[in-house]
This record gives structure tokens, sequence and C-alpha cells, in this order.
């Protein structure tokens, strides 16, 4: 191997050493003009409801080379969620992805031990590797990122051959499934990349019948409006009618279109301890949730992405979904 392969072989073992399920290298250059097409269509559309951060820095998105001076390099990584212990049916339900604590904090905390890896590999390099590896390059740079700047997250995932879009919008790993989050590096460093995969959900619809708003399009779009991911959390509004009642017996967010596409049956139990759910969680009855008061809101939810939805949100979906199974008992 010359020296671009083996940091490459470097950073996917440093990354499974660290407990991400998938990790691949692409080359940083800007998006293709398909995917940038997608995203303007997406946002004249308004598919991005009222998200309006999506409008913002559409160039830097559509190019990492502008997030870190002299990128060279994206390595895209994914870390499994998917619950060991799950709500069992008598319960109100959660996206399984809001489990355990805030994805973000249990991301940012690997890619930057990632990153400092990666860094310390290339100081132990003679001269001529490091020369190599930098380019034009002086020194090392780098940045990690995880659903908090503006990249094509997805479409990255793609590029360097960990999984594929899925038409439930979602990447799927091979064998795996996508009960994932997604992180990236961008980096100075020539690496050897890895070989964009293509999709495989061939004529599969199952995702796209599962879908009880019809927020899925056929051209692997989501608009927002219709989701009730987004009506659930960012939504600070009321709830359309046709919504609240889709929601039967979910609190926060939405799995159905995951759960539905066959290549989740491949899906195992994460082992990372920060994604387990706590037990007060866990042992929340109907009854409990329908009383949930501040204090227990912060207790339970210390450290999670639920508190996107504020204590409000939460109490706004709960009565949506009481007013559900009471509908379901008459």
């Amino acid at each position: 191997m010359d020296c671009k392969q083996k940091i490459s072989a470097f950073i996917k073992a440093e990354a499974k050493r660290l407990g991400f399920c998938a990790c691949g290298l692409a080359k940083a250059q800007p998006v293709s003009i398909e995917a940038q097409r997608m995203l303007r269509e997406s946002l004249d559309k308004d598919y991005c409801a009222d998200m309006d951060y999506l409008r913002n820095y559409f160039e830097i998105r559509t190019n990492p080379q502008l997030l870190v001076d002299g990128a060279q390099t994206v390595v895209s990584v994914a870390l499994n969620y998917y619950p060991e212990k799950k709500l069992d049916d008598s319960q109100l339900q959660f996206a399984y992805y809001a489990y355990g604590k805030d994805y973000h904090d249990v991301m940012k905390e690997k890619l930057r031990h990632l990153l400092e890896s990666v860094a310390k590999y290339l100081d132990e390099q003679t001269d001529d590797i490091r020369a190599e590896l930098l380019g034009d390059a002086s020194e090392f740079s780098g940045r990690a990122f995880c659903d908090t700047a503006p990249i094509l997250e997805k479409y990255w995932a793609q590029q360097s051959g960990i999984g594929w879009i899925g038409k439930h919008t979602q990447v799927v790993i091979p064998f795996f499934g996508s009960y994932v989050f997604l992180g990236e590096l961008v980096i100075n460093l020539e690496c050897s990349a890895d070989e964009p995969l293509k999709e495989r959900c061939g004529k599969c619809q199952r995702c796209l019948n599962a879908c009880p708003t019809k927020a899925l399009k056929e051209n692997r779009m989501l608009d927002a409006r219709k989701c009730l991911s987004y009506l659930t959390i960012e939504n600070r509004e009321d709830i359309p009618e046709e919504a609240s009642e889709a929601m039967q017996s979910c609190v926060y967010g939405c799995d159905r279109c995951i759960k539905a596409c066959p290549w989740n049956r491949f899906a195992s139990p994460t082992r990372e301890e920060g994604l387990m759910p706590n037990e007060a969680f866990m042992n929340m009855t109907p009854a409990d949730w329908e009383n949930l008061d501040v204090e227990t809101y912060r207790k339970i939810f210390k450290g999670s992405a639920v508190k996107r939805a504020k204590f409000e949100g939460l109490q706004r979906n709960i009565k949506c979904v009481l007013d559900n199974l009471k509908r379901k008992k008459q």
C-alpha cells in the first residue's frame, strides 16, 4: 500500500475502534449537479417547511472545500443507534433515535477523538510522507461535523461508499440498515478514496406505502410539512388534525418508513452506552405522560435530543396521542 492507502486504512480501523459501524472516504469536491438540482428543487417547493436555516449557505452546503481551507477528503462515518430494549405497545412511543443521550454529543466526542488520531498519525510519519499527504498545505487542518453544519451528510455517505440514500431519504448501510447517525471529518489530507455505492432499493415501495401522511416523494425527496418527525419536533404550531390522528401512539418523531424497509431486518442492537435509554424513561406509563411536569421532563430528558421539541411541544404531542388512544377505545 502507498501512504494514501495506508492512512485511509488507518482512519477506517480507528473509526471501528471508536465504535462506528461504517467508515468511508471520498474526495472533497463540489457535489454533483444532480445533487445541487435536487437541493434547489426541495427548497423551491418549500419542502423544508419553516426550517429556514436549510436555505442558508447553499454554496458551502454543496462544496465541502469551503468548510476547510485546502480540503482534500471527506471522511463519512455511521453510528448504530438501534435499541435492544424497546417501549412496549402499551406505552406512548418515541422514535428509536431519541431513546438515549443527544446524539450530537455522542457523535462529536467520537469524531473529536478520530480527528485527534489522524493528527497524531500524521505527526508520526516521515517528512516525505507528510509532504505527500499534505500536498500544498503546510500543516494539518480538519473539522468534525454531525448534523450541525451546512454539509450534505447523506450525499457524502453515499459518495464514500458506506451506504446509499433510500427512498425513505435515509442512508441504508448494506446488510446493516438505516438506524444510524451520520458524521463527517473534512480534512486537508490526500487519502485514498472509496467508490460511491449504487442504490439497491430496486422496485421496492414499502417505505413510501408506510408513510401515513404521504410525506415521501417518488424522487427521494421528503416534504417536511407533512412529515410526522418535523411536525412533532421542529414545528411550533398546532399539529393539523389529519397528521395528529396519523401519529397514533407516537409522541416524538416517526420510524414507520424505516421500520418498513427490508434492509432493516439486518439491524442489530447498539453497543454504545450513551445511546441506551434510562430506566425512568422506559418505565413511563400513559398516565405518567399525561401528568408530566417540567421537573420530571428535565430529569428524564437531561442531555437528550427530545428537548428539541421543548416542554410545550411535548405536551402538545402527548395530548394528540392520548386523544388518539381515547378514540381507539370508543
